[in-house]
Formats: C-alpha cells, structure tokens, sequence
C-alpha cells in the first residue's frame, strides 16, 4: 500500500543522513520513478524532504526534523514478538541489551497493544539454532567486534582455505553471520575481502583508524560476494544411478539445484535415474552417498567408485562375521 510506502520511506530518510533515488528504490522495491512520485507526495503533505544533485548528491530530510508513530500494526507487533536473542548476538554481548531493549519498547506501547504482543509470543517462536552442527569457534570475534565498532585497523594472522598462515593488516568494515558462521568484510587498499572469522589465529587492535568508503553498502555488497563465491567455488561432479528411494533420501541431503536436477531426471524403465550431481569436494560425496545407501551406485569418477568399494570391503570384513558372544 502506499501509505505503508510513504511511512517506511520517511524513516529510511529519519534514520539514514543522505540515501539517492536509487537506493531508496531497491530498499523499498519500487522504480525510481516511484520514488520521485512518493518524494513528491511526501513534500505536498508538509514533511521537509529535499533533494541535492552531484556526486555526493540525494535525497534527505530538514535535519531535526522527526515523525511521530503512535502505534504499530498488528503484523508489525507480532514481527516484534519473534524477536529473541540468537546465538549471534550472545557471540558480540549484545543479548542482554537486546532484551532490556524491547522490555522498553513494549512498555512504550500503548496498554492496548500491550496484551497483543504478549498474544503472538505464546503462539510463534523462532530457533534459529541447528540441531546437531556445533557452531565454529571465533576466540578473536571480540577485538574483531572493537575494530569495526571503531573504525580501527587490525593485525591479523590468518589462515587460508589451503592452510597457509599468513599475517596482514585490514580495514574492518564489517562482520556477518551466515548460518552460525562469522565472518569479517574487511578492505586492504582494494577491493573489499571476506574473512572466515574461524580462520582467523590472531587479532590485534592498531592504534590507527581508517576512513570507510562513502559508497560501500553492506548488504548490497555481501549479495554480491555471495553470488560470486556460489559461481567460483569447488566442483566435484559425481555420476550416480538411483532407486527412487535413494533419490528422494539424497534430496534431502541436497541444495535446491540439486534437487531440482534430481527430480527433472528421467526414469529408465527399471525405475532408476542417472544423474550427474556437484558435491563440491570427494569426501563429501563420500559421506553423503554413504549416508543415502545400498540404493545408489556411482558411475564416474573411478577414483570415488573405487573408495566406496573398498571402504565396503573394510566394513565387510569387521561386520561380515558373527558377533563375538559377551
């Protein structure tokens, strides 16, 4: 709707110095051209926004200025009550801040909408916790944490994704965590770089600060590394024939392109399906096709067949005989 549009454009402009048309679009995924039209509207109602050209140009508000909200939505409310306190947060300190936070925001609310955050807390629970993967270890997040909270060099000692240790100094703009992992966007006089926050051995905080760059955008940015670390990361294609019960077992094990290329194999007549899937790397499809069992049968490589049938044999010849009585 577009009043909702108008109201969320206001605070991005309250809560933000300067943002172009641009990026105002693609926060609120709308054209430009949308943007200029609520700008417009927004300037009709009396609220004191103002647009600046050039390369430092955009779009801002009369500084001081601040609206007013009253009261929240239900949907907004009950967004609200999700809100716990992930392992993520326990990681930097900030669980108990976030806690006491929204005590103060629920008594800022108004007694009427008091009893319907209470309502959706009994009824919706977020664990964003995994079941059995433990979370990696970062013993250096918190002098990572001081460095991007102050805008301070960092000396790290880092090892990389082949073991090779390695000392360097970075600019730390950011950290983020993806699945229970942290990980450190940092800047070295190029491109920014990510840093797997397990990998790194040693941290320490410099003296010296450095300046962020005006334009770097963190999740714009980090949408973007992802996409490429998808397009360039390891392969280790594997051809499989599968019954249609360790097909559906492997699914399970699988991303979504790998399912979707499991289930857009055609059958052959005795109900099986070959297909060719991406494991990454030998030993996962080693423990993966293990997992999935007697059901499936690799076609290529030979080195990976090979392992699998003598790593059957090994079992074999443990378990092939009879228990010993106790």
């Amino acid at each position: 709707m577009r009043a909702d549009r108008l109201v969320r454009l206001t605070l991005l402009l309250q809560t933000r110095p300067k943002m172009t048309a641009g990026e105002l679009a693609r926060e609120l995924q709308v054209s430009e051209r949308t943007i200029h039209r609520d700008l417009d509207a927004l300037s009709g109602a009396g609220v004191p926004v103002y647009a600046t050209r050039g390369a430092a140009g955009g779009v801002a508000l009369m500084e001081g200025w601040r609206i007013q909200l009253t009261g929240l939505t239900r949907a907004e409310l009950h967004a609200l009550a999700t809100v716990g306190a992930p392992g993520a947060l326990e990681d930097l300190g900030l669980s108990a801040p976030l806690r006491t936070g929204m005590v103060k925001l629920a008594a800022a609310l108004p007694a009427i909408q008091q009893p319907a955050l209470k309502y959706a807390r009994q009824r919706l629970h977020v664990d964003a916790s995994s079941w059995f993967s433990e979370r990696e270890p970062v013993p250096h997040l918190a002098v990572l944490r001081d460095a991007v909270w102050q805008d301070r060099r960092v000396s790290l000692v880092y090892r990389d994704f082949e073991g090779k240790r390695g000392r360097r100094v970075v600019d730390p703009y950011a950290l983020v965590i993806k699945a229970d992992r942290w990980y450190l966007v940092a800047g070295n006089g190029e491109e920014p770089r990510v840093y797997r926050g397990s990998r790194v051995e040693g941290a320490k905080l410099l003296p010296e600060t450095f300046v962020r760059p005006e334009r770097f955008d963190l999740p714009a940015f980090w949408r973007e590394w992802c996409k490429r670390f998808a397009e360039k990361r390891a392969t280790y294609e594997v051809t499989v024939r599968l019954t249609a019960e360790a097909a559906e077992a492997l699914k399970q094990l699988r991303p979504p392109a790998d399912r979707a290329r499991l289930e857009s194999a055609s059958e052959a007549r005795d109900g099986t399906r070959t297909v060719t899937v991406d494991f990454e790397r030998e030993t996962i499809a080693l423990s993966q096709l293990c997992e999935v069992g007697g059901g499936v049968e690799v076609l290529a490589p030979e080195t990976l067949r090979s392992r699998l049938v003598s790593l059957a044999r090994g079992i074999l010849a443990v378990h092939g005989r009879a228990a010993p009585k106790r």
